[in-house]
């Protein structure tokens, strides 16, 4: 196990440069260079048409709230500071296929909604006994 897990791994070479743009400030997926289908999570060939080149590319940020949960007790110790937390997966407005696994933040529980719309923020990602701290998209409620 990495020393510090439960932090992403950001130099693996398949999701290296969602990291990268997240530490910018930015949301990327991989998109098909033949057919322009989004590819997430990334893989080696297109599921839509067999190709194998993909560019990342910069998404809007925006989604929906596509499903979620609340964690109430921390199934790793490294998350007992952090409970109560809402994992969530958006749909990303460019494809609603493309699903992001997140922490929805800044706001209550329950008042999350099925198709809420939502954005992303980008957040400083640590876990206490670990000296890194990896920049990493959260989402929020949008008030468009």
């Amino acid at each position: 196990m990495r020393p510090d897990f439960p932090l992403p791994d950001t130099d693996w070479e398949p999701t290296r440069e969602y990291w990268a743009a997240a530490a910018r400030g930015e949301l990327a997926v991989p998109r098909c260079d033949s057919c322009g289908a989004y590819a997430w999570y990334p893989r080696e060939t297109c599921e839509a048409c067999g190709q194998s080149s993909f560019t990342w590319t910069m998404m809007s940020g925006r989604g929906r709230l596509f499903a979620w949960t609340i964690v109430h007790h921390a199934f790793l110790p490294q998350f007992s500071d952090a409970v109560p937390y809402v994992p969530g997966l958006v749909a990303l407005d460019e494809d609603p296929a493309v699903r992001i696994v997140t922490r929805i933040v800044d706001c209550e529980p329950e008042r999350l909604t099925f198709d809420l719309p939502v954005r992303v923020v980008f957040r400083p990602l640590s876990f206490p006994g670990i000296d890194r701290t990896v920049t990493a998209p959260f989402f929020t409620p949008d008030a468009q």
